[in-house]
């Protein structure tokens, strides 16, 4: 049986911690910045943990995480 593929674009947003659980980075960080204040860049830095609703699909786009 061949390997299975992981989602390329769920490898580069998401990463598997040591205990199992998946954390992303926030949203509306990248561009067009300028209109936000300083507080609200400030509270978008960091990573987050994912939603337990959501971290059934993403392990099953990356088989090997």
């Amino acid at each position: 049986m061949p390997k299975m593929k992981s989602k390329k674009a769920a490898t580069k947003r998401f990463k598997v911690r040591s205990g199992g659980s998946i954390k992303r980075a926030h949203a509306t960080k990248r561009h067009i910045l300028t209109k936000r204040t300083t507080k609200n860049k400030r509270h978008l830095r960091g990573m987050v943990t994912i939603s337990e609703a959501d971290t059934k699909s993403i392990r099953r786009m990356m088989p090997y995480a």
